[in-house]
């Protein structure tokens, strides 16, 4: 193998970069430019319909949460409507107890008088 000196390299390089070199780097550059352009412009395509496709999930989760927050306060309604219905049945028993018991001690001193005439 032949041996080339230093100066003889600097004129060879001096060569390529003269005659042969700057239009293949021009057109690479060019290439570098278009290739740079499209993924520019396919990241635009994507990230656009990422956005879109989060757009429709946020949608989704407040058509949802309005949902359940009717589904809240019907529940709230008809946990008011139970109650009040429960408490209309407690004071309806409580009047019927309270009736029964005042009856019974009526009984219970008619009884009372009975005996004692008869013990008498």
């Amino acid at each position: 193998m032949a041996e080339i000196t230093k100066k003889e390299f600097l004129e060879l390089l001096g060569e390529f970069s003269e005659k042969n070199l700057e239009p293949k780097f021009s057109k690479m550059d060019s290439e570098f430019v278009e290739f740079k352009e499209d993924i520019i412009h396919r990241f635009h395509i994507i990230s656009e319909d990422v956005i879109s496709k989060v757009k429709l999930v946020a949608e989704g989760v407040a058509s949802l949460n309005e949902k359940l927050d009717r589904h809240i306060d019907d529940d709230k309604r008809e946990h008011k409507d139970i109650l009040a219905a429960i408490k209309f049945s407690y004071a309806e028993l409580d009047r019927r107890i309270t009736t029964l018991e005042a009856e019974m001690e009526d009984l219970k001193r008619r009884m009372d008088k009975i005996e004692h005439r008869s013990i008498s």
